[in-house]
């Protein structure tokens, strides 16, 4: 018997990554089988993201390409999930009327339920809860959290994606409502789950080849869950981590800088596994913007936590977000934007250009008074100081030893050997040997290698740096020798 076939195309955060990663886990555990074709598959899933209106355009173009194949092939499932189906469900419909499932990121748990449903009675499927949560009572919300929580847990029935390397959910929703975010209104309130069943899964994943695990959260940093009685906030979750056998390096995203305690500080610098890596959006370096945008901390006080950190984690490297344009901006208070990124010295930075998100609190209550061509001036600006800083930063690595978890081939390469493969094309073997791999404080490096070293723990020379890539060889050394150079496991280079 045929396996029916799914298509499933993921947009935005690192959290619907792991959506859909368990959402294809529990589809082809049974009737179904992936296909990277869109237009030909049995059924097709969105997983959407709400945070910026690109990325709901986005979403519409791709629906509005699936109007042909749909027509040609009505038997085809059309489905949305994720944030933007949790947030305009109605206007979805509207626009989309081929649509036949729409899915929140809260019932995510459901969807193999509502395709059947959706196949057999010829109707359209929806399932949201997360915008209620706020409105239902406790028992309520600890009941919806379970029926949840099982998908997580369904992970039993397979790992799909890269098994080296690991996303681990330790908490849903958020509670602190900046006024720009759409977040609490698609995912729901604040909810750290169970730290045996975040271990469980952990232990789980590392038995079937995982090296390291990537803790998720929308602020991650202040989890606190209650074991037995016993407080458990997120330093001591990361300790019971660490002592996984087999688990080489433990990361963690997104943290929040009004709740970084020492705690979490000392469990970085003391625990081995735990990578000197740290995620902390900054969003502006202005404290009127700060405020505008609700965001519970000051300019100096996020400057006191970096030194600090940078003071406990010996070789700590930093990434963070910035919002350019928000309401009211002005070239002075994005002048102190620039100015913060240049004295920060991070390793990267993700920045957005300001966009309203309906129902937020910004929406309500601000204006979005940034002209678009200015916005994307300082959009341009902001990256550039950036780009210098990380280019310079890469630059005294040349010449250093670093240890790297080898991921596999390059995207180089995997498109150089499909341009083979489809085309007949010649491609040189350094092309299609390259391989990649990432530092303990999340640095890319690009290599020449054997496949088979994917998934090992090597040493690599830096030969060369652009600021998004550094260039090594493989360097090779008997058991136990640590050549001139060479940075030990757990002692890394600060950016």
């Amino acid at each position: 018997m045929r396996k029916r076939t799914l298509y499933m195309e993921t947009m935005g955060c690192q959290m619907n990554v792991l959506d859909s990663e368990l959402v294809v886990g529990q589809l082809t555990s049974g009737d179904y089988a992936l296909t990277d074709d869109m237009t030909t598959a049995d059924v097709v899933l969105i997983n959407t993201c709400s945070v910026r209106d690109h990325a709901e355009n986005k979403v519409l173009s791709r629906l509005g390409a699936l109007k042909k194949p749909k027509l040609n092939n009505p038997g085809m499932i059309v489905g949305i999930i994720g944030c933007m189906a949790e947030r305009d469900p109605d206007g979805l419909v509207d626009k989309m009327p081929h649509v036949d499932l729409i899915c929140g990121p809260g019932e995510l748990n459901k969807i193999p339920a509502m395709i059947e449903d959706a196949r057999e009675l010829r109707q359209r499927s929806i399932a949201l809860s997360q915008s209620l949560s706020r409105k239902s009572t406790p028992i309520e919300r600890a009941l919806e959290f379970d029926s949840v929580e099982a998908l997580d847990l369904s992970r039993a029935a397979g790992i799909v994606g890269n098994p080296i390397q690991a996303y681990v959910r330790v908490q849903r929703g958020c509670d602190k409502f900046c006024t720009f975010c759409v977040v609490p209104f698609t995912r729901g309130p604040e909810r750290s789950r169970p730290p045996g069943q975040i271990v469980d899964e952990a232990k789980m994943l590392v038995d079937r080849g995982a090296l390291e695990i990537t803790l998720l959260g929308q602020t991650v940093n202040s989890y606190i869950n209650q074991d037995d009685g016993q407080r458990v906030p997120f330093s001591e979750l990361l300790a019971r981590l660490n002592d996984i056998n087999g688990l080489e390096r433990i990361r963690f995203v997104t943290s929040y800088p009004g709740d970084f305690g020492d705690d979490i500080l000392m469990a970085m610098r003391d625990l081995p596994k735990v990578c000197e890596y740290l995620h902390l959006p900054a969003q502006s370096g202005s404290d009127p913007v700060l405020k505008r945008m609700r965001r519970q901390y000051s300019v100096s006080e996020y400057v006191e936590l970096v030194a600090r950190a940078r003071e406990f984690v010996p070789g700590l490297t930093l990434a963070s977000d910035f919002i350019v344009g928000f309401c009211g901006e002005t070239d002075e208070e994005f002048a102190r934007t620039v100015q913060l990124v240049r004295d920060t010295r991070f390793k990267n930075i993700f920045v957005f250009k300001y966009s309203e998100r309906p129902n937020t609190v910004a929406e309500k209550r601000a204006v979005d008074d940034v002209a678009d061509a200015v916005k994307r001036v300082r959009n341009i600006e902001l990256l550039s100081v950036q780009e210098r800083i990380s280019l310079a930063t890469n630059r005294e690595l040349i010449g250093r030893t670093v240890e790297i978890l080898v991921e596999g081939y390059s995207k180089r390469a995997m498109k150089a050997q499909e341009a083979e493969q489809t085309r007949g094309e010649e491609i040189s073997s350094e092309i299609s040997s390259q391989l990649v791999g990432r530092t303990r404080t999340d640095r890319i490096v690009v290599f020449s290698g054997e496949i088979g070293l994917a998934g090992r723990l090597i040493n690599v020379r830096i030969a060369g740096a652009t600021a998004l890539t550094l260039h090594g060889e493989i360097v090779e050394r008997r058991e136990g020798e640590r050549l001139p150079g060479t940075i030990p496991i757990g002692v890394n280079i600060g950016g």
